[in-house]
């Protein structure tokens, strides 16, 4: 849509949104498996489409995955906080005066690229599926072992990577809480607090699994059985209640080579929208 990588887009969890636009924009969004509308249009993932004054864009519910994004030429005009555009709900800030979107509100927009073609109505052209639709109905996350691997037992290892989780509904952007076979520890001692990422996952003393998300904390003191791979953490974040996920160990070389590999598809697909937009 022909926004630099820092400009504000939407998030929508589970669908249920209605957009209407007061102006011409570009639009592009990626995500869960969602219905996604512009009238009676329906606009694919992936796809450019150009909106006029009046139009309305619809989000329907997800058949399956939980989030999807939304970009829209200009990007939306919200002040950078802390280096970022995005919104802390729990800490109420940043974004639109730190919350969700209101019914009926304003989303004010900033002014659109002056140098983009003029698009069709919807683009026959589109990003690769398993970028633009990350979402998997049975999802495999792959996984390196953590640093507390060895704290628990080989049974409680091999239940990990052989069974299926159910995604709790008491889940957010924070973490996913797992609902499963429990996962005992050998020994059950005091760790002191050391740092966590986005994909750790840690076994507090109920046995439940936790895989942490893009809103999680820095430090954590249960014990980190495994760190699900930075490129699967797209697939992870389209967890949603009752989903079933399961594990799959892999080497921390494959977990780099698989990074790099996608780090060059992702400049090879840069340079395909540059082009594109030429």
């Amino acid at each position: 849509v022909g926004n630099d990588e820092g400009a504000a887009g939407l998030e929508i969890t589970l669908g249920g949104l209605q957009l209407r636009f007061e102006d011409e924009r570009i639009v592009a969004w990626c995500g869960g498996e969602f219905d996604v509308q512009i009238g009676s249009r329906a606009l694919p993932a992936g796809h450019v489409a150009q909106l006029q004054s009046g139009d309305g864009l619809k989000f329907r519910r997800a058949q399956f995955g939980c989030r999807c994004w939304l970009a829209i030429s200009g990007g939306i005009d919200v002040p950078v906080v802390l280096g970022s555009r995005s919104t802390d709900l729990r800490a109420n800030f940043g974004g639109l005066e730190g919350r969700t979107l209101r019914g009926g509100g304003v989303v004010p927009l900033a002014r659109r690229p002056g140098s983009l073609p003029p698009p069709t109505p919807i683009s026959s052209w589109a990003g690769p599926h398993d970028w633009v639709s990350p979402a998997k109905r049975y999802p495999v996350l792959r996984f390196i072992r953590g640093v507390d691997w060895s704290r628990f037992d080989d049974a409680t290892m091999k239940r990990f990577t052989i069974s299926e989780f159910s995604v709790s509904p008491d889940s957010d952007r924070m973490g996913v809480r797992l609902e499963g076979p429990e996962l005992k520890r050998k020994h059950e001692t005091d760790l002191i607090s050391e740092a966590v990422a986005p994909g750790t996952i840690q076994v507090p003393p109920s046995g439940k699994p936790i895989l942490l998300l893009g809103d999680c904390q820095t430090i954590g003191g249960y014990p980190k059985i495994a760190h699900v791979i930075t490129v699967d953490l797209a697939v992870a974040a389209q967890l949603r209640a009752g989903d079933g996920v399961r594990f799959s160990e892999v080497s921390l070389e494959d977990a780099h080579c698989l990074l790099l590999e996608r780090e060059r598809d992702l400049d090879r697909f840069r340079i395909g929208v540059s082009l594109q937009r030429s």
